[in-house]
């Protein structure tokens, strides 16, 4: 009788610790899934509008925007274990225009399954892909197809990473008699001859909330992107002063303000 609850107890045991080791039965090993990032253009606590909406920024001016555009790559997802999933980089490239919204909603496929917490990307086109050969820049990345919504300068060959284009009575007359502000930020330090490097990194928490991706479940996060960072950054930046920025040391400081632009700002969505 002692023999048998022995083995008894070594058998319990022994089940015990199997199922201790055993893989997190919610997800598959080799399980994929989708999640969605959905960028949010506002100013301040309003939605951003073009040519309609007039906004005012800390020093007291007053502007409007006929355009935004920006790129978004090389995403990162932050697992709850605190490890990483890299999105792939020939996946990893995504230009969001404020003109049209289906841009706006951003795909990851081929996501393994698991709770997420996190994520983290590149605010433009890195130096590696800047630099590859053509036939390695499709899509958005594509010259031609990136030259359509004007984010590609053919005269420096390289990317614009976020362009911000508007209208303010504080901006000084140019010689087509309107007052607008341009602002045209690119560079990634350069590849011959060293450059500014414009090249900034957002990171973001979803805080309490878990992004669970699974086969049969995509996550869908909100990301707000408020444009007045842009002027009331670390540095506040005036249209009267600053009204057109392209490849002067000054597209650092619109770079450094843009990049804490984006905040998660919504519970975690699924479909």
């Amino acid at each position: 009788m002692r023999n048998f609850c022995y083995f008894m107890l070594a058998l319990l045991l022994g089940v015990s610790v199997w199922a201790c080791n055993d893989p997190d039965p919610e997800f598959g090993v080799n399980e994929f899934g989708r999640l969605q990032l959905v960028f949010d253009n506002v100013v301040g606590t309003e939605d951003l509008r073009l040519q309609t909406g007039i906004y005012n920024n800390a020093a007291g001016e007053q502007f409007s925007v006929s355009l935004l555009n920006y790129f978004v790559s090389n995403v990162r997802l932050k697992r709850a274990d605190g490890s990483e999933y890299v999105v792939p980089q020939d996946s990893s490239y995504f230009l969001i225009k404020e003109a049209e919204p289906a841009s706006q909603t951003v795909t990851i496929t081929n996501v393994p399954a698991g709770d997420y917490v996190g994520v983290s990307y590149l605010i433009g086109v890195d130096s590696l892909r800047s630099t590859m050969d053509i036939s390695r820049r499709k899509g958005v990345l594509e010259p031609a197809g990136a030259h359509n919504g004007g984010m590609y300068w053919d005269w420096n060959s390289g990317y614009i990473f976020f362009k911000l284009e508007g209208v303010s009575p504080q901006a000084p007359v140019n010689p087509a008699g309107t007052r607008s502000f341009v602002y045209h930020v690119g560079f990634f330090g350069g590849y011959e001859t060293k450059t500014i490097n414009n090249l900034r990194t957002a990171t973001l928490s979803f805080g309490s909330d878990v992004a669970q991706v699974s086969a049969t479940n995509t996550p869908r996060l909100t990301i707000r992107a408020d444009i007045l960072r842009v002027f009331d950054g670390a540095q506040r930046v005036s249209i009267a002063q600053n009204n057109n920025v392209m490849v002067s040391p000054f597209s650092a400081t619109i770079a450094s303000n843009y990049a804490n632009m984006f905040q998660y700002s919504q519970p975690v969505k699924t479909n």
